[in-house]
């Protein structure tokens, strides 16, 4: 069976849909500086549409501070604004048109959830800026599971996919769901059969991991590196091509007999018809950062993989991603 990089990379989420009017997010011009005269950004805002904890809010925290340390911005606020997988915060997001000094964290799940919950809001109305990092994904299981093994879980899920729970930080749909539905395709298990167990995000995915309210859980690994390192969490199996280097004991899916290959993504897109000025301090403030000796030490910290792109290129990507999950919520008969 071919390796399914394309498909896997295009996750998708299904949730409610959910619409939030445009509330007072707007920083004052006079005081929000534009770093063009050599000194930190001031008054931006970056919003983060699941609940703390996640891998959204984590991307997104770990951003401002970056900024922060590296004297690129000041000040940076980062909100959570959760629901409906992810389409409350983009709804409020193209709410707040011209407001240049708000941007959303987001990534595949909302390019789902903008179709399979009929969302009036749409990420083509937003104004991109980057697209920031890739992460794998990882199959964990509590400390105290009865699986060794990824194979040890295979067998068992194989045995009995209706009694085995699995949970994800996403709606149906979502690169969560999405996940393991590929993976008991790829084992033999008709995905139809899988008792998958939604959560609105990581933040809300981890209590459930840990108080053993599904047998195994399917995320980006980077969510349970402290619960890992800690001993709480067991990871059975990355997502990616080649180890992760911040868990070198772990096998990938394939280097275990599993020929499955799941990327995800994360960016930041801004609200529509902000100036041509604000987006281009967005783009120079996350550029910067990107540069910065800070960002890549949490790169390798986090087990992220650098896939920054800006502007126009990250539009270009975002529309690609928009017809790939469109077709593939068809064919899981989500949309």
């Amino acid at each position: 069976m071919a390796t399914r990089r394309n498909l896997l990379a295009m996750g998708v989420a299904a949730a409610t849909a959910l619409a939030l009017g445009a509330c007072g997010a707007t920083a004052d011009k006079d005081e929000a500086g534009s770093g063009s005269d050599g000194k930190p950004v001031s008054g931006l805002r970056i919003m983060v549409p699941n609940t703390p904890g996640g891998g959204y809010d984590t991307t997104a925290r770990t951003a401002a501070k970056v900024m922060e340390d590296a004297k690129i911005a000041t000040g940076v606020q980062v909100f959570n604004l959760p629901g409906a997988g992810g389409t409350v915060g983009l709804q409020r997001t193209v709410n707040e048109k011209g407001n240049g000094k708000l941007a959303m964290q987001m990534g595949l799940g909302v390019v789902g959830a903008s179709y399979t919950s009929k969302s009036s809001a749409t990420l083509t109305q937003t104004t991109p800026l980057a697209k920031m990092i890739e992460e794998a994904g990882a199959i964990v299981v509590p400390k105290d599971s009865p699986y060794k093994t990824i194979n040890d879980l295979v067998a068992a899920w194989k045995a009995n996919p209706k009694g085995i729970a699995v949970g994800g930080g996403s709606s149906p749909g979502g690169p969560d769901h999405l996940l393991p539905m590929q993976l008991a395709k790829t084992v033999g298990i008709d995905p139809r059969q899988v008792n998958f167990v939604s959560y609105d995000g990581g933040g809300e995915l981890l209590p459930a991991v840990l108080g053993g309210k599904v047998a195994f859980a399917a995320s980006g690994f980077g969510e349970f590196l402290d619960q890992v390192e800690a001993g709480q969490i067991r990871v059975l199996a990355v997502t990616s091509e080649a180890p992760i280097e911040a868990l070198k004991d772990v096998p990938t899916l394939k280097s275990a007999g599993i020929d499955l290959v799941f990327t995800n993504w994360r960016g930041i897109v801004a609200p529509p018809g902000i100036s041509d000025a604000d987006k281009k301090v967005w783009i120079d403030v996350l550029t910067r950062m990107h540069e910065s000796e800070e960002w890549k030490a949490e790169l390798k910290k986090r087990g992220w993989t650098d896939a920054f792109v800006t502007g126009d290129e990250f539009g270009s990507f975002l529309t690609e991603q928009d017809k790939a999950v469109a077709d593939v919520l068809k064919q899981l008969g989500l949309a």
